[in-house]
């Protein structure tokens, strides 16, 4: 029997004095595309940054790809798109740069050969091959955005996972991902996403997990949206609450991880 591509078992997570996830199950199957929806401070960042190493659980398990977290977990069969992150922050690259620097993991600390057309690989599926020798910082934030999603296709992972990757992105960009999303998931690729909306993605998700205040409290169907929202650009999970204080990388350890996460993914 194959072992799923996520399983997470009994997982607790506190940040400071706040017990953040409750006793979180979830299991995604080679093939799946699964939403994780909740309303803010619901703890869907949260499980996703424990998902790829970043966070350290409290109690309970995570296995990726059949193996668990840590050093055994084939690193570079899995990609990470986190939230909110500039591909301008740090040292000034060009997108082909920044993308490149996904070919790098725990294991791999030099650019392969060929980078540099792996990397314009990467940029042609989110529709920014002719931007590869441009610098990040004259590029849009929609722009920006997806050479983040660029650097995490460009290690041609099996598992892919994205934390409101179209978030504050215009609508060009979101229908060139969602695009780009649809030929992936043709090909076999598994995806965890969290999203705010269902939005342009919402024919390609086949199970919707819901956190409220840090445990699941649906696993199946995606929700419809209301119908006073019926359209697709309003398919929203209701309420909306405060977030969870953010809490900075020197008090979680994220150069730590497994994967590269914030400014450090900027440098190639």
């Amino acid at each position: 029997m194959t072992a799923p591509a996520i399983d997470v078992r009994d997982l607790h997570v506190h940040l400071g004095a706040s017990h953040v996830l409750r006793g979180v199950d979830l299991r995604v199957d080679h093939g799946e595309v699964v939403a994780l929806l909740g309303a803010n401070g619901s703890g869907k960042s949260t499980l996703v940054r424990t998902v790829v190493g970043v966070l350290e659980p409290t109690r309970g398990e995570v296995d990726l790809l059949g193996h668990r977290l840590g050093d055994d977990v084939p690193w570079q069969r899995v990609g990470y798109v986190p939230q909110r992150v500039s591909a301008a922050a740090g040292v000034p690259s060009t997108a082909a740069e920044v993308v490149a620097s996904g070919l790098l993991h725990g294991r791999r600390l030099a650019l392969p050969r060929g980078w540099r057309r792996l990397a314009r690989e990467a940029l042609e599926q989110v529709g920014l091959a002719d931007r590869a020798d441009h610098a990040t910082g004259q590029l849009s934030g929609g722009q920006q955005q997806r050479v983040l999603i660029a650097r995490a296709l460009v290690r041609k992972p099996e598992l892919l996972v994205l934390d409101e990757p179209v978030a504050g992105v215009d609508r060009p960009s979101q229908e060139a991902f969602a695009a780009t999303m649809a030929r992936l998931v043709d090909d076999g690729l598994t995806v965890l996403v969290v999203l705010h909306e269902l939005g342009e993605l919402a024919g390609l998700i086949s199970r919707a997990v819901v956190l409220r205040h840090g445990q699941v409290v649906h696993d199946g169907a995606p929700p419809r949206p209301h119908a006073e929202h019926g359209s697709r650009e309003h398919e929203h999970v209701h309420p909306h609450t405060s977030e969870v204080p953010v809490v900075g990388a020197h008090d979680v350890g994220l150069s730590d991880g497994p994967l590269l996460t914030g400014e450090q993914e900027a440098r190639p």
